[in-house]
């Protein structure tokens, strides 16, 4: 017999249909006589009949005539929308997904990140990525989690996984007492669990320890988290069988995603509440999420795209050794691990598009190329440094790229710049080089068993271990946050020297006719434009007290050492979004200040930085209202757009090995003066 899901208010109903010759509104008024029958007040309806509502297809919304027969509108397990005229949902209620359904690239969770809802339609892939647990990257796995791929076994991964199953069988047939195998948890580790009821201990496991908190991870995040457990579970260390993986797998193909709480986890014995609700979707129970249905109960999303629940055996699910771990599937650090991931990713991002726009800021005041000499990082040769400089380099050489602002104020009695231009290789530098340090401990955890016990099926093994503790990738995200945050830090000055006249040769706030327009002093004031930048600033400060200096004792004192990793990932992604918008708005005020130089044009990649902030944003020319002017150039960073315009100059640059430019300046003193650009020689 057909039927139908159908989402009346906060709740999803199942409705059968006998004739589907019968028209929607009948499947209306079923859904709601079935509402009205589970609530103690019939959720306030007095009369079915005169209820006026209108419904939707899950998928793309589509409006539904109310007089079209079921069958040539709907197909059989189709999810429908009941909108009930002069409803008003609270704030706290998860509606389907409208239209196509959406992914959101290099989002943080839609509370943190909604100041850009940069919403793409979801595809589903064509490429697969194969997993082995040993090859996986960051960059892999964000792209998994933007649904740009699905995922594939390698066959030397069944092979081990297979291997580490037959080794659990084994236990279980030969009746031998192995803790969190055949006993149970913490005070019942002396408690024999009965053959019959091992596959009922591990579902309450999964069950007991679904107990996060908080808004849903986003479905990108979601993925990632999925992805990255089924990554190490193909290692063949876990004891999962080969089936409940392939299962997980079809389920990540399909995106059939489960409701994770983002908080929950402590970081020891792993992250056991995170991984518990993911779990719990794919065994049908608690919510799940899929660009079909939108949100619904599991077992209906499951069943919409012709997937069967998991049905857990002995250690799935299993981390054991301390008390209240679970099993493969939920022992181990793949929730800070995968929101590391994208901290790492967006970090490195935001790091590259930093130096582009501190160059531009340095055109429009005027400064100097000579801080950024080759000969004076090769002194102090920290890579990073060396890098930061080379970009400078590249984006303001005179010879490759002439700047008719630089050369407007060459023989300038100035004798040096502020820290906050001259000393960027150096700040930004040790950024460069923390991601860098930072991505070695993510994308090494990425491959990592953290599961507990260990399963070794070559010397036919079980051994408890602490593979599941957080602490390498807490620390490591803890020193990240404090690392990028320092890009804001320096920015929020640059933008105080651009925006006051006594600093920048500049009208005050960057506007004309000042006293009649506020220009950016307005912003300056309001926490959507330059004083969101202080916020930001400030707000940064207290985010970038690690996490990883705290630990609580848990699990009656078993558990007495955490990492407090879950929220070292999450405030690494908070600070990484505030340094983006920090940089968003020196890059407007950047532009703004160049509005006030011409004719003068800057060197050729800035140019092209510049036109391409023109094609969202404006010029400021009286008052207006810039909250949407920030979002615009934020969503250009996080869309890695200036860094794409900017790179093929820097690339270029790189790659020619032209003699470096060093013009005349105040700043420097030579006994000669340097040789005229155009007879330099290329070198060979």
């Amino acid at each position: 017999m057909p039927r139908f899901t159908v989402h009346v208010r906060d709740e999803w109903l199942t409705v059968p249909c006998k004739d589907t010759s019968y028209p929607v509104n009948w499947l209306g008024l079923e859904a709601l006589k079935r509402y009205a029958k589970n609530k103690p007040d019939n959720g306030g309806i007095s009369h079915i009949k005169d209820v006026r509502f209108v419904a939707r297809r899950c998928q793309g919304q589509g409006l539904l005539d109310g007089e079209d027969t079921i069958d040539d509108v709907l197909e059989d397990n189709d999810f429908v929308e009941l909108e009930i005229e002069g409803d008003t949902m609270s704030s706290d209620y998860i509606p389907s997904q409208p239209g196509i359904s959406y992914l959101y690239p290099y989002t943080a969770s839609h509370l943190l990140y909604k100041s850009v809802n940069r919403i793409r339609p979801y595809r589903e892939p064509e490429e697969h990525i194969f997993l082995d647990g040993n090859s996986l990257s960051s960059t892999d796995l964000v792209n998994l989690g933007r649904g740009l791929y699905k995922i594939k076994l390698t066959p030397e991964a069944e092979k081990k996984v297979e291997q580490s199953r037959e080794l659990l069988d084994t236990i279980v047939k030969e009746n031998k007492v192995v803790y969190g195998i055949t006993t149970g948890f913490g005070k019942f580790a002396r408690t024999v669990i009965p053959i019959s009821k091992l596959k009922e201990l591990q579902e309450n496991l999964i069950r007991s320890h679904s107990a996060g908190l908080g808004s849903p991870l986003s479905p990108e995040r979601t993925r990632m988290l999925l992805a990255l457990r089924i990554n190490v579970l193909a290692k063949g260390h876990s004891g999962i069988s080969l089936e409940t993986l392939h299962n997980m797998i079809q389920a990540f193909n399909a995106s059939c995603l489960s409701f994770v709480p983002e908080k929950g986890t402590v970081g020891a014995s792993g992250d056991l509440a995170p991984l518990s609700h993911l779990a719990l979707g794919l065994m049908g129970e608690g919510k799940m999420w899929s660009p079909k249905s939108g949100w619904a109960d599991a077992k209906y999303v499951l069943e919409a795209h012709g997937l069967r629940p998991i049905s857990l055996k002995p250690k799935e699910d299993m981390i054991i050794a301390l008390p209240l771990q679970g099993l493969a599937l939920i022992n181990g650090t793949q929730m800070i691990t995968s929101l590391g991931a994208e901290a790492v990713e967006r970090a490195e991002s935001v790091a590259r598009q930093a130096d582009i726009i501190a160059a531009l800021t340095l055109e429009v005041l005027k400064g100097t190329t000579k801080a950024f000499d080759s000969d004076i990082h090769e002194l102090r040769p920290h890579p990073g440094q060396k890098e930061v400089a080379l970009r400078f380099r590249a984006l303001l050489d005179s010879d490759h790229h002439p700047s008719e602002i630089a050369e407007s104020h060459r023989f300038c009695d100035r004798v040096q710049d502020a820290y906050t231009m001259r000393c960027c290789p150096q700040v930004h530098g040790i950024v460069n080089d923390t991601i860098a340090f930072v991505r070695n401990i993510i994308n090494t955890e990425i491959n990592s068993a953290t599961d507990n016990p260990m399963v070794f099926a070559e010397r036919g093994e079980t051994i408890s271990g602490g593979n599941f503790h957080g602490e390498y990738p807490a620390k490591a995200l803890d020193y990240l946050t404090i690392g990028v945050h320092e890009l804001a830090s320096i920015s929020e000055r640059r933008i105080e020297r651009l925006c006051n006249p006594s600093l920048s040769e500049l009208p005050a706030f960057l506007v004309n006719e000042g006293g009649l327009n506020s220009g950016f002093m307005i912003a300056h004031c309001t926490a959507a434009a330059l004083d969101f930048s202080f916020l930001a600033v400030s707000e940064n400060k207290v985010l970038c007290h690690p996490s990883s200096v705290d630990s609580l004792s848990t699990s009656a004192a078993t558990e007495d050492h955490v990492s407090m990793g879950g929220w070292a990932a999450r405030k690494s992604l908070r600070v990484i979004e505030h340094v983006e918008q920090v940089l968003a708005i020196e890059l407007l005020a950047a532009c703004q200040g160049i509005e006030f130089l011409r004719p003068l044009r800057t060197t050729t990649p800035l140019e092209k930085v510049y036109d391409l902030v023109r094609s969202v944003v404006k010029p400021w020319i009286k008052d207006r209202f810039m909250s949407a002017d920030i979002e615009a150039v934020h969503r250009l960073l996080v869309d890695q757009k200036v860094w794409n315009v900017a790179r093929p100059y820097i690339e270029k640059y790189c790659t020619e090995l032209l003699p470096e430019s060093r013009p005349s300046s105040p700043t420097a003193f030579s006994l000669e003066p340097p040789p005229s650009p155009r007879k330099r020689v290329r070198l060979e």
